[in-house]
């Protein structure tokens, strides 16, 4: 679509910027036009207060054309889910290989012993497969590590859930309390973690996982809850710097671009 084809913009309008996608947005809480870039749909927001200021996030965009076309180039290439491919799967590099049938289809290895990935189907259809199993396979991890955390820290098992949230690798809803002070009967509180963290090492998916139980204990990020932190699993500082670094190629993993 022409930047200047017309006058009058809707939320979700999606227009082209020095051949860049760039979707219109309206934030109510904002108070001027903003750019951003989406990194997991490797596009530009333009945000406006309101859907009549629009057209001035649209103008503000084709200002900073320049802008628009070198974040986008700078955002890593995305990874094609596709038979011969390698991906790490919490720090474990495995090949992408085709499966016979679909009982095959899962996480083995060879006869060389290298972990492989086999997923059953052609095309699109394998890497959804693909994507299928990693996401199961990243639920199976971090349940389990999040029941060992949870019980180191002298907390019941929450629930545990995965997402593909974009701004976010976990988020944790401690149990309820009653009256008194105590858990509400029958709740343990419950975690979501981003599936993702599976393509993360081991140490960095697992950090992610003490974070969120310790908020169980304490819903904040103040002193007591970084001491929980460390008491488990030491600074903090090595993870959060690996998913600031990668985190854009996380999220780009398995997207078509």
């Amino acid at each position: 679509m022409s930047l200047f084809a017309r006058h009058r913009y809707s939320p979700g309008d999606l227009i082209e910027v020095a051949g860049q996608r760039v979707r219109l947005k309206v934030s109510p809480r904002a108070t001027r036009v903003s750019l951003r870039v989406d990194q997991s749909r490797r596009e530009v927001i333009a945000s406006a207060p309101t859907e009549r200021r629009l057209s001035e996030a649209v103008a503000f965009a084709g200002q900073r054309a320049a802008w628009i076309s070198a974040q986008i180039r700078a955002l890593p290439a995305p990874f094609s889910l596709e038979p011969g491919a390698v991906v790490e799967v919490f720090g474990r590099p495995h090949r992408l290989e085709p499966a016979r049938t679909r009982l095959e289809a899962g996480f083995h290895e060879d006869d060389e012993g290298t972990p492989v990935l086999r997923a059953f189907g052609e095309g699109d259809a394998f890497g959804r497969a693909a994507l299928r199993l990693l996401r199961r396979h990243a639920l199976e991890v971090l349940s389990s590590r999040t029941r060992l955390h949870a019980r180191a820290l002298g907390q019941p098992e929450p629930k545990v859930a995965v997402m593909d949230a974009k701004g976010r690798w976990g988020s944790c809803r401690p149990a309820r309390r009653t009256l008194l002070g105590g858990p509400a009967k029958g709740d343990t509180g419950s975690i979501r973690y981003s599936w993702r963290l599976a393509l993360a090492p081991f140490e960095v998916a697992d950090y992610v996982v003490v974070h969120e139980c310790a908020h169980l204990i304490e819903a904040n990020h103040g002193p007591r809850f970084w001491a929980l932190v460390r008491q488990t699993c030491g600074s903090e500082k090595p993870s959060r710097d690996w998913l600031r670094r990668h985190g854009a190629r996380l999220h780009g993993f398995g997207r078509d671009g």
